[in-house]
């Protein structure tokens, strides 16, 4: 079942009326609906389009958070053969925030990483949202010592409002654990990849998107702090996010004029959830690309490539 924003009324309307007309369809077969329908869903199509060529950054965080967009687990499922994840820090515990593990992409062995946020209020507890405690960061730093050490390339799928702000997770060193796992992402000898695909919060992003190259799917977001954290620290008042979002520049446009990140993976018109296999085919192209540009680099040239980007990034304003 299609789960509409609030901006998206106009489409809710016309699509909830088509399927009345299907409904009625089936239960009086002398009824000929294929001229309305085609009508309808054509009006449809236009109010889709018209809506996602001018989101506020407000209404393209609302879409970055809808809980049918295609998630880490949903990649690997799309893009990656022979998956074996990997589990546990070998310090403390499992995090099933993060998702590590080995597997072939176009039958190239890659390593892979992400935050998966879960679809289901089971899988979403099991998850924790997507907020990795300091075990999934810790968990992030060993598959990066494996890529390296086997020389395998590494992708990462970011997604997430942010690292886990508990207690227990500050008192196992939270941000101890997440400055490790910036730092070993910076250090690498082989190439990195990360793809924010969703939201992207503050360090708990950082962590594993510090890499050669940065990617953001149209209608995800990238930020130091969520729009609704932003204003209250700023305005005192969380009601105040929309007008957060917008100052804070957190959208693929805004960011990729700055020079944070390199490139922009187009979604279709009403987002990735709405037809994820043109998301599956645009992220696999993205991918592919990127092997083949790092494909011939030595692991000195491609740790001063990153190094290079990174330093780059606010020198030109």
């Amino acid at each position: 079942m299609q789960s509409y924003l609030d901006f998206e009324k106009p489409v809710a309307e016309l699509e909830g009326k088509i399927a009345e007309l299907k409904a009625l369809a089936t239960t009086d077969q002398a009824v000929s609906i294929d001229e309305e329908v085609n009508r309808l869903s054509a009006r449809a199509d236009e109010a889709l389009v018209d809506i996602y060529k001018r989101l506020t950054p407000w209404q393209k965080t609302q879409v970055a958070r809808h809980p049918q967009r295609p998630h880490f687990s949903d990649y690997i499922a799309g893009l990656i053969t022979e998956w074996a994840p990997l589990a546990g820090d070998r310090k403390f515990a499992e995090d099933s925030a993060i998702q590590a593990g080995l597997g072939r992409f176009n039958g190239q062995s890659i390593a892979i990483l992400g935050q998966e946020k879960g679809n289901s209020t089971e899988s979403r507890l099991r998850h924790n949202f997507g907020m990795a405690r300091p075990e999934g960061y810790r968990k992030a730093v060993r598959i990066m010592d494996m890529a390296d050490r086997f020389n395998i390339p590494l992708v990462s799928f970011v997604d997430t409002a942010g690292a886990y702000p508990g207690i227990g997770a500050e008192e196992r060193g939270q941000a101890e654990a997440i400055a490790r796992s910036t730092e070993k992402s910076l250090e690498l000898g082989v190439p990195n990849l990360a793809i924010i695909i969703g939201e992207g919060g503050s360090g708990g992003a950082i962590a594993i998107a510090t890499t050669n190259r940065v990617l953001m799917l149209e209608h995800a977001i990238y930020s130091v702090i969520s729009p609704e954290g932003g204003a209250s620290i700023l305005w005192k008042d969380a009601a105040r996010a929309q007008d957060a979002a917008t100052n804070m520049k957190i959208t693929a446009t805004d960011l990729l004029g700055f020079g944070v990140i390199d490139g922009i993976i187009p979604e279709p018109s009403g987002g990735a959830h709405r037809q994820p296999q043109f998301v599956m085919d645009a992220t696999r192209s993205a991918i592919t690309t990127f092997l083949s540009d790092f494909a011939g680099k030595g692991r000195l040239e491609t740790r001063e490539h990153r190094r290079e980007k990174f330093l780059a990034i606010g020198s030109t304003f």
